[in-house]
């Protein structure tokens, strides 16, 4: 039974309840807009004129600069595959057609990562420039588009640039987006032209989000403010090595393990020392730290969920066990949902290719970005998905005047001023600090400075000077090569070429999946990973002390990979890249714990178990598995307590026969998840420190049978870590875990709860099991109703698309243009089909699978995709979330990618003429 998909307008899914819905809100905005600009604007914003701003797809446009004729053919998702007989001319139309369709969500972005927001939005967005220009991302970008790309990236670039900008030329902002014409009530901003950094200095925001385990970094260091070591131990348990496989497992750095078990072990870091793990931490360590905090939340949501749960999955099998008996590969990134998607799908093909015109690529890539990011050419097909390499460390400083400590010296600090213009009028300018670890992140919290300044410090340094501050060392802050290894990758043809290109991606470090059509499969985990010296990266280390400092670069012929492995298929899904005690580096302390990329493997194995073959539609079918591990574990003992309250003896025999598929209609999914939220409260909830809130996640629940715009008087806010003393578990796969480690230990202290006003307190296992279940029994019964079987995992798992700007702190109206949804959808926290939660705000979904995709190697045509929105970024265009309601049901469209197909599936053509 498919999810219920009602959106906020009241709507069901279907052409025609989309329609409707579309121009109702077309109607709304021409009348409201009308009213706010006055009569005079009424003709103005009329609904033909709020469609102007859609791209022209069909006919013939003119523009000064290309060689030759260019095709542009759309189907009927508006999907865009571009034809060319030159590179530059395909970059350059790449850029006028994803500026057609997507240039508002380009300049946001490079707003972003430019850290001036303020110049589109206002004051309101100041604190978020300062930190963005503290990282500095813009001036990274410049210099690595200055000094390490190569000559015919650069090409690719300006070509890129002159399309966006050819398609600009002439127009005002209201005549390229919605959104421009609401911010030009408030100020008279203006797009500028599109440079060539402006596309690099993206990738530093995806690594960003990427990044690896800096958060856990700053929790493992608050939480010995009140957990000693054994309990922090408990709540970071290590990696399940003998249950959960590694994504290498075949040999594929036999070498390297040589030469280490050559040097008796010993490694190259040394794990447990840092900052609370060996060095004494000083007084002021725990309040800079939990400032930082806020300076984290103060990056934009578009840059994804600051790294906090989200993950991905990419799989390949070989054709030994494929019904075609070619390889399959599926990938689905797991990001922040946001409005339009964060991807735009593509073709981009030389109709000849050769040494003038390269390329014969399609797939993902992202708007305002030349080339692919995930996709196949005619010979290869890629997927990723986040390693989780660590590749951040935080130094807390030691601050004398005008310089650092080191080593017994104070050096000086490198500064830049930096002027924030502000829209509207006037500007402010900050002054950014780095040490030789780099930007110090503490600079940017007017907390975190008082704090620095009264500090103590420890007995090795008496003179405390201005105090201390946290600096940020990170692989992306230094220019690199990963936009030559986008090209690189796009026009390799076999493994040999796959890894040399993989070679230049140096940032973010990513699980490479390959596939070719000779039947090869293979992983390389890519990226400049750091070797340390003292510490493991997982505690703040003492930015004074040399002993502490990178000492260079994991090489690349050192990086795990795999070829062709015996067992026939490869998973990668954010688990252990390698056995801990086969590999000499330190590539993280805080992986994912393999509960999702475990059941992708119990999934394949099952499947070719006795010879069986996979299918296209297997592959898409467990991109949809909903099934709770946790549950697996927990739902046996909590039928075995005994509780004497009958309306929650109901609530257990919704778990009676359950198979643990967190399905959208699910009653039991529902009850289950309440009652895991309830343990991890109650066995956590109060013990771990405050500081540890889960910021930024305040979580929507749509009240049912909603059926005009949410206000805030129609939406109720869940924001559980606001009203609470102490911080809650996120629920992850790192909680499946710590509740595995600890569930035959009835007594464990941390089964204990107080007594409430309400509620006995609980001593052991069972009492607290007993309680998480009365208590998610009236929670869901406030939230859906007294009645069960009304209930369903949908009704509380939703969905909202947001734009990102303005409809997230723009007027009510304008989100209610904006903004869709909700979706009631299945799947969960750590299962395949990763709609994930936030145990410590509600159950609405904070990531999502940002699309998916299947690549069948026997024969392109016959692969198939989906985006999470559409291909517009248009709010009133008939592509703007029109792949949605097939998202949420689990369908992919048929992904054609050679000429005769895309021809024959073409719904508009436009030729691009010099």
């Amino acid at each position: 039974m498919p999810p219920n998909t009602t959106s906020s307008s009241g709507q069901k899914p279907g052409n025609s309840g989309r329609k409707k819905g579309r121009r109702a809100r077309l109607i709304m905005i021409a009348l409201v807009l009308a009213i706010i600009g006055g009569v005079a604007f009424g003709a103005y914003w009329s609904i033909s004129s709020v469609r102007a701003s859609f791209p022209q797809t069909k006919g013939s446009i003119a523009l000064d600069g290309l060689s030759g004729p260019v095709d542009v053919k759309r189907d009927g998702n508006g999907i865009p595959q571009i034809y060319a007989s030159s590179d530059s001319d395909l970059f350059m139309a790449q850029g006028y057609v994803q500026a057609q369709d997507r240039f508002y969500e380009m300049d946001v972005r490079r707003h972003t990562t430019s850290g001036t927001l303020s110049e589109m939005f206002g004051k309101g967005q100041v604190d978020k420039d300062e930190f963005l220009r503290t990282l500095g991302w813009d001036r990274v970008a410049k210099e690595e588009y200055e000094t390490k790309l190569s000559a015919e990236t650069k090409k690719y670039l300006q070509a890129y640039a002159k399309g966006v900008n050819a398609y600009l030329r002439g127009k005002e902002g209201r005549d390229i987006s919605l959104e421009y014409a609401a911010l030009g009530f408030s100020n008279d901003y203006k797009p500028a032209e599109w440079t060539p950094v402006d596309s690099v200095a993206w990738l530093k925001a995806m690594a960003w989000d990427l990044r690896g385990n800096m958060q856990d970094e700053i929790d493992r260091s608050l939480m010995t403010s009140r957990l000693g070591p054994k309990q922090i131990d408990d709540l970071y348990p290590e990696y399940p090595y003998g249950r959960n496989k590694t994504i290498v497992q075949e040999g594929a750095y036999n070498n390297i393990t040589k030469e280490y078990e050559q040097s008796d072990g010993t490694g190259t870091s040394t794990a447990g020392t840092g900052l609370t793990g060996g060095a004494t931490a000083p007084s002021g360590l725990q309040s800079q730290l939990s400032g930082l905090y806020d300076v984290l939340d103060d990056v934009p949501t578009s840059v994804g969920v600051n790294g906090n749960g989200i993950g991905s999955n990419s799989w390949v099998v070989s054709g030994a066990h494929t019904i075609s008996g070619k390889p399959l590969l599926a990938n689905d990134p797991h990001l922040s949902p946001s409005l339009p998607s964060v991807w735009y799908q593509m073709g981009l093909h030389c109709r000849s290719v050769s040494a003038k015109c390269q390329y014969d690529v399609s797939g993902y890539t992202f708007a305002g970005m030349p080339g692919v990011v995930i996709g196949h050419n005619q010979n290869i097909a890629w997927g990723m998905t986040n390693s989780g390499a660590d590749v951040t460390d935080l130094y807390l400083e030691k601050l004398t005047g005008n310089g650092y400590e080191y080593d017994d010296k104070v050096l000086p600090f490198t500064t830049r001023k930096e002027k924030i213009n502000i829209a509207g009028g006037g500007s402010k300018t900050i002054v950014v600090r780095e040490t030789n670890n780099g930007p110090l992140l503490s600079d940017r919290d007017d907390e975190l400075v008082k704090v620095g300044k009264k500090a103590t410090v420890d007995s090795a340094a008496p003179d405390r000077g201005d105090g201390y501050g946290i600096a940020l060392r990170w692989t992306a802050l230094e220019p690199g090569t990963s936009m030559d290894a986008v090209f690189a990758v796009n026009k390799a043809a076999d493994w040999t070429a796959f890894r040399k290109a993989a070679a230049l991606f140096d940032v973010p470090s990513q699980n490479l999946t390959y596939a070719d059509t000779k039947g090869h499969i293979g992983y390389q985990l890519p990226g400049r990973i750091p070797i340390r010296g003292d510490g493991d990266g997982s505690l703040p280390s003492p930015g004074w002390d040399s002993r502490y400092r990178w000492t260079g670069y994991i090489k690349q012929s050192e990086l795990p990979y795999e070829y062709d492995p015996e067992r026939g298929y490869i998973v990668t899904a954010n688990q252990a890249v390698v056995d801990k005690d086969k590999y000499p580096y330190v590539l993280t302390t805080d992986w994912g714990y393999g509960a999702r990329s475990q059941r992708i493997t119990d999934l394949i194995e099952s499947k070719i178990k006795g010879g069986g073959k996979i299918s296209t539609d297997d592959m898409r079918q467990m991109q949809l598995d909903n099934s709770s591990e946790i549950a697996k574990l927990l739902v046996p003992m909590l039928l075995k307590i005994d509780v004497p309250d009958k309306n929650v003896r109901e609530g257990q025999k919704l778990l009676e026969g359950w198979n643990y598929t967190q399905d959208a209609d699910s009653a039991a999914a529902a009850y289950f998840n309440a009652v895991w939220r309830n343990i991890l409260k109650l066995s956590f909830g109060n013990k771990l420190p405050k500081e540890l809130r889960v910021k930024g996640q305040c979580l929507y629940v749509e009240p049912t049978d909603s059926t005009g715009p949410a206000d805030e008087d129609q939406r109720v806010r869940e924001c559980g870590q606001r009203d609470a003393d102490s911080a809650q578990p996120d629920g992850g796969d790192r909680w499946f875990e710590v509740i595995r480690s600890i569930l035959d230990d009835e007594d464990n202290d941390w089964w204990q709860a107080p007594k409430t006003r309400t509620d006995t307190a609980a001593k052991n296992r069972d009492e607290l099991f007993g309680r998480a279940l009365e208590d998610a029994r009236w929670e869901l019964t406030a939230k859906l109703g007294k009645d069960m079987d009304t209930w369903s995992w949908g009704r509380l798992h939703r969905l909202y698309l947001e734009n990102q700007t303005l409809g997230t702190e723009g007027p009510g109206f304008l989100q209610y243009m904006l903004n869709r949804g909700p979706y009631d959808i299945g799947g969960g926290e750590a299962a395949v089909n990763a709609t994930g939660w936030n145990a410590a705000g509600g159950y609405s979904v904070v990531w999502v699978p940002s699309m998916r995709m299947v690549v069948n190697l026997d024969d392109f045509d016959k692969s198939k995709w989906i985006n999470l929105t559409g291909a517009s970024g248009h709010a009133y265009s008939g592509h703007y979330t029109d792949q949605t309601d097939k998202w949420v049901k689990g369908e992919l469209l048929n992904w054609y990618s050679s000429e005769r197909a895309v021809g024959k599936n073409t719904s508009d053509s436009l030729v691009l003429k010099p």
